[in-house]
């Protein structure tokens, strides 16, 4: 018979989802607390959404997947919301352009919250009657949620940068305290036949499977990303103006673009959601490009790691330790602390890979509309690993895949070197 103590310590399985699902509903409106509508109605580029967009298709997702598809007569709170708040679901049919988001002044910010409202009370009241199967859904939604939740901060930085006044979100910027500055070491990795890919234990996207085998040859990787010291060292040493550096698609770019430093970057300042402050050289470089990671890594004498490489050294790591987002507030890479042979694996800057975004042997997506959630997106990207300090604390693991285009930076994008032994 179990023990008091023991009986105290379990957790049901569905009030821990209940649970989750209000903290990550939650938190999403903690973030935007500080936006007015206008703040949460822009955008700034195609690639981003504006902050009322995010709230908006989160709900949907839940609404769509979860309530029309599992709850018996339950009746949308608003049949044209899902024209304006389906992404790409294709098997959900037309939906509002996506560089045409910031047109979307109706509803207003207190609109989707009342919406949010009303779906929140409708999951949780249904939850417990719901089958495993739409349980799985929540499950699925709240991952999702935690992925726009990044974004959303990405994207609000974004707009933000473009406004001469160079409003913060916050206003009390990120204290570095770190007295030492971690100076960079190898770190030997793993090789021959090592597994790669989600073991199956605990939630994880369909990307992230199924587990094989992989082959690593001798390597090594650098013990922390790349700093914005050393990144300064690049750009004096002409990085961005020597085209034997860049692959052909990335000089093109960097000429078309005229990129010559990190996104944010400004006469010694770069832009955060706390404004504009000044560059900590010993934090890691972030808002660069798979170009801009490819080039530097030629600069230095290395490489970028494969995806394998980096999860076959992440395995043995907390994914939840390390700089992650844990609620509303300041959000900005930290310097790295000396204290492991690995720092920063998880958390403080998603790290470019060398691998492209393609399934693992024997994927297949699920049918119907979330099977596009992944799969039709394995074309042309590159695979980041670890997270940012912009991730929720209990969204990563060794096998999480990101994913972008090799020109896109307005994420907490950064660099780790390997080498080649």
């Amino acid at each position: 018979m179990a023990s008091r103590t023991d009986a105290s310590h379990r957790t049901d399985p569905l009030e821990e989802l209940a649970r989750r699902f209000s903290a990550t509903r939650r938190l999403s409106l903690d973030l935007v607390a500080t936006l007015s509508d206008a703040d949460a109605s822009a955008q700034s580029m195609p690639d981003a959404s504006p902050a009322k967009w995010h709230l908006a298709h989160t709900t949907w997702f839940f609404e769509t997947f979860v309530l029309r598809d599992h709850l018996p007569g339950y009746r949308h709170f608003d049949d044209r919301y899902a024209y304006l708040f389906n992404s790409y679901y294709e098997a959900e049919g037309p939906r509002h352009a996506r560089p045409h988001r910031g047109l979307l002044t109706r509803p207003s910010l207190d609109d989707v919250c009342v919406w949010r409202a009303h779906v929140d009370t409708a999951v949780q009241t249904a939850l417990p009657d719901l089958p495993s199967a739409a349980q799985a859904l929540v499950e699925l939604g709240i991952h999702h949620e935690q992925q726009h939740q990044e974004l959303l901060l990405t994207d609000i930085k974004h707009l933000f940068a473009q406004n001469p006044l160079g409003p913060a979100v916050w206003d009390n910027a990120i204290a570095n305290e770190v007295a030492q500055f971690s100076a960079m070491k190898w770190v030997k990795g793993a090789e021959g036949v090592a597994a790669a890919g989600h073991d199956g234990a605990g939630f994880a996207f369909d990307c992230e499977g199924p587990r094989h085998d992989t082959l690593l040859t001798p390597h090594a990787l650098a013990s922390r990303p790349v700093t914005n010291g050393e990144w300064r060292q690049f750009i004096d040493d002409g990085g961005y103006h020597t085209p034997s550096l860049w692959l052909s698609d990335g000089w093109a770019w960097v000429q078309a673009e005229d990129i010559q430093a990190p996104a944010y970057w400004r006469e010694g300042r770069t832009f955060t959601l706390s404004g504009w402050q000044e560059i900590d050289p010993a934090a890691p470089v972030t808002h660069v490009s798979f170009f801009e990671a490819d080039a530097f890594a030629s600069w230095a004498g290395a490489r970028l790691p494969t995806e394998h490489e980096w999860e076959a050294a992440a395995s043995a790591l907390d994914p939840d330790g390390g700089q992650q987002l844990d609620a509303a507030g300041p959000v900005q890479p930290a310097p790295a602390t000396p204290d492991t042979d690995l720092q920063q694996m998880f958390g403080s800057v998603w790290e470019w890979t060398g691998s492209a975004y393609r399934p693992y042997p024997g994927f297949r997506a699920a049918p119907g509309a979330v099977g596009e959630y992944n799969g039709k997106f394995m074309s042309g990207q590159f695979v980041l690993r670890g997270g940012s300090c912009a991730t929720p604390r209990g969204h990563l693991r060794a096998s999480y895949r990101n994913f972008f285009y090799p020109h896109q930076r307005w994420q907490f994008t950064g660099v780790r070197l390997a080498k080649d032994l």
